[in-house]
């Protein structure tokens, strides 16, 4: 699949509803990403960031409005080459046997959860994965297995792994579940270099807690009942006034050393 010009968007979307039967799970949702920046979903259980996640990741159509991701329609792609374009960060992965570090990586290339029984990595390909092994931390760990790693290095591999197709969207489902305070900011951490080793790439982060946001975040989507209720660049969605719509509850918002928080309140603590 040819790569999009520089100026298209990672990705478009427009006026996106989307029905689960008779249920609306999505209503005119619109929103673009352009190539180096970074974007947050964010919203209570059901507010529809998983849906959208699912559209940006090439796994769902719409039921109407259009969705372009690098470049290419959906419903109008071969969706497995666009998916190729697309990393993906899940710490739900579904890896059960014991493969290394390097293994878990290189099914990246693959698209698969093993790797496949016939392939073999060229030496250009061990190169690349090693490299980002070492990128992410993890290069004293490259022959430990899947079972012996902590969440935190699961979630690096993650990273690891996402890279290694060369993506020009990379999408991060909840990538703290599950970790520890330590564990959750060497995962951030990592994320947040990703704006100086791979300066074009854009992402869209899914988080519920702002504390959870990397330092890199540029923009945000707040949702709230399938619909939109902000969006734009971060220091303008994430204020007291605008989540605490989205959430429906009180909510203080303020920022410190780039950091976000959110405590119960109506103050607005962004500027702070």
């Amino acid at each position: 699949m040819s790569r999009p010009a520089p100026d298209t968007p990672a990705v478009d979307v427009r006026d996106v509803t989307f029905r689960r039967g008779e249920r609306t799970i999505l209503d005119s949702v619109s929103f673009t990403v352009n190539p180096g920046e970074h974007w947050a979903l964010i919203g209570p259980n059901g507010a529809g960031k998983s849906t959208i996640l699912g559209f940006c990741g090439a796994l769902i159509h719409p039921t109407s409005g259009t969705v372009d991701v690098l470049g290419h329609r959906l419903g109008r792609v071969e969706l497995q080459a666009l998916r190729r374009s697309i990393g993906h960060v899940n710490p739900r992965h579904p890896i059960e046997s014991p493969m290394t570090v390097l293994d878990v990586v290189l099914t990246g290339l693959t698209g698969s959860i093993e790797v496949p029984l016939r392939w073999r990595p060229s030496a250009e390909q061990i190169d690349r994965a090693t490299g980002l092994i070492d990128q992410v931390g993890l290069g004293e760990k490259i022959e430990l297995t899947w079972p012996t790693l902590s969440q935190g290095e699961r979630g690096r591999a993650l990273v690891a792994r996402a890279l290694i197709c060369e993506p020009g969207l990379l999408l991060l489902d909840e990538p703290s579940t599950g970790l520890d305070v330590a564990a959750r900011e060497q995962l951030l951490a990592t994320v947040a270099t990703l704006e100086q080793t791979h300066p074009r790439l854009a992402s869209i982060i899914v988080t519920h807690h702002l504390e959870e946001l990397p330092t890199t975040t540029t923009h945000a989507v707040l949702l709230r009942d399938g619909r939109v209720t902000a969006r734009g660049p971060v220091d303008e969605v994430l204020t007291s006034g605008h989540v605490s719509a989205a959430f429906d509850h009180p909510i203080n918002v303020g920022r410190r050393d780039n950091r976000w928080f959110a405590v119960a309140g109506g103050t607005d603590l962004s500027r702070a």
